[in-house]
């Protein structure tokens, strides 16, 4: 029997969930934590209808607080049938209504709107033209370069990308210690990087992932001049 596009897609799609590699932990077992996230998924273009925009907010903020329709439909006493249109863009709420669904969900009435036409931002930055900013280890002749910074966004967390830079008027510093996490890529030359109380000796290609709580920096400079990807991530409540 000839096999139609959904059927090749679909097959398509199992045959690639048995061959996709499982990440692996540092030890060579792999990891079984699922990731939840599909960096594919595209919402839809008719997001930017005030509808369909309010629909959205509606439905992540009530599986946020992990109940269901008919919990909702109890604590407005707005029907199920209206919510499901609501919560699928297919009719405009009344104040009213927005006032109701805003107590019963714990959010601002403004809340709903926030994705209505909400502007992204991107940072695009040319090849040496990244901006050498003052951190704690410049004092050691590491030179920080960074290549972009977006401050309040929808995501809800500030990420810091660099390029740091070492060179033999370079020197070991203090470890480093702060909030958030932080992603290592070494692009040149070698370095034994410490975290924590353990010793990770990085050549090029190699990464470095690690909760930035802990005591972190470059332990010994192997091999000068060296560069390397510095990507610190923390939440926006603290930025500043």
């Amino acid at each position: 029997m000839a096999k139609t596009a959904s059927d090749l897609k679909n097959g398509a799609g199992a045959a690639l969930a048995k061959t996709k590699p499982s990440p692996k932990a540092t030890d060579g077992r792999t990891i079984r934590t699922p990731l939840t996230q599909n960096p594919h998924a595209i919402r839809d273009t008719r997001e930017k209808v005030l509808e369909v925009a309010i629909g959205r907010e509606v439905r992540a903020f009530r599986k946020k607080l992990g109940i269901t329709v008919a919990d909702l439909a109890v604590a407005t006493d707005i029907s199920l049938g209206m919510l499901s249109k609501i919560e699928n863009g297919i009719t405009s709420p009344s104040l009213t209504t927005l006032q109701a669904l805003s107590r019963a969900l714990g959010v601002p009435v403004t809340a709903f709107f926030r994705r209505f036409e909400e502007e992204r931002s991107a940072v695009f930055v040319k090849a040496g033209e990244g901006l050498d900013v003052e951190r704690r280890g410049t004092r050691a002749g590491h030179q920080y370069n960074l290549l972009g910074h977006i401050g309040s966004n929808t995501s809800g967390v500030v990420v810091e990308p660099y390029l740091i830079t070492l060179t033999e008027d370079s020197d070991v510093f203090p470890t480093f210690q702060h909030e958030g996490m932080e992603f290592l890529y070494m692009l040149e030359g070698e370095v034994t990087y410490r975290h924590g109380s353990n010793l990770y000796p990085m050549k090029p290609g190699d990464s470095l992932f690690f909760d930035a709580d802990a005591p972190h920096g470059p332990e010994v400079l192997t091999v000068l001049p060296m560069r390397y990807l510095s990507i610190i991530c923390y939440p926006q409540s603290s930025a500043g």
